[in-house]
């Protein structure tokens, strides 16, 4: 019988090992698996590399993990906000690095990965700095950069249900980068907020297939 169920949060993020490259979904707090996040502070993995819209907000969420100094590198689009003084921070004394990714390039080099695409050209960023020792080409008449796919080991998503083979459902917006980050991880964890029984959910609103999602783990768990 398939159950890719976990008891608890702790058992959904064992296994994860330092210097892992992990993809965090959401889009700010929207979609923000906020569960598994803490969870992973309590788990202890270090010299993270992290793949996320932003580089944290506040104090709770991914900027706890970055306050903690548990991450490495962050690859993202947003990382300078209001309120993300401790990558700020970190970042001008040089304990993180970045590569920072304009969001459409970020999105489709995830998604890339899922779909088995070895790369793609794009104009976005060509003639700026992000362009620097990447591949150029002309195409008719417009000049593109060569963007590669970003891979992960795992990925923390959140939905809104999910059954024991690891089918999802999210809440509107707060699908943002969760379905291209399951395709592109080799270990997807999901955060629901119910899990049900097969059979309850339409077929028509699964938006990520089982096949994608190793690991279910209810937020209360």
């Amino acid at each position: 019988m398939i159950d890719k169920t976990c008891a608890s949060l702790e058992q959904a993020v064992a296994g994860i090992l330092d210097g892992a490259t992990i993809m965090i979904g959401g889009f700010g707090n929207a979609g923000m698996p906020a569960a598994l996040i803490d969870a992973l502070l309590a788990q202890g993995a270090r010299e993270l590399t992290i793949v996320n819209n932003n580089a944290g907000n506040g104090e709770t969420g991914l900027a706890a993990l970055i306050r903690e100094r548990r991450v490495r590198k962050m690859i993202c689009s947003f990382p300078r906000q209001h309120d993300s003084h401790h990558f700020d921070a970190l970042y001008r004394a040089g304990d993180v690095e970045l590569e920072l990714t304009p969001q459409g390039n970020l999105a489709e080099r995830i998604r890339a990965a899922g779909a088995g695409i070895g790369g793609f050209f794009t104009p976005t960023g060509y003639g700026t700095l992000l362009a620097e020792g990447k591949e150029t080409r002309v195409i008719d008449g417009r000049h593109y950069v060569l963007e590669t796919p970003i891979r992960a080991d795992f990925a923390l998503i959140k939905a809104l249900r999910g059954d024991r083979w690891g089918n999802l459902v999210y809440r509107k917006t707060a699908r943002n980068f969760g379905p291209i980050m399951a395709m592109a991880a080799k270990t997807t964890i999901a955060q629901v907020a119910e899990v049900v029984e097969l059979g309850e959910l339409d077929p028509e609103t699964v938006v990520t297939p089982g096949i994608f999602v190793q690991r279910v783990v209810k937020e209360a768990a």
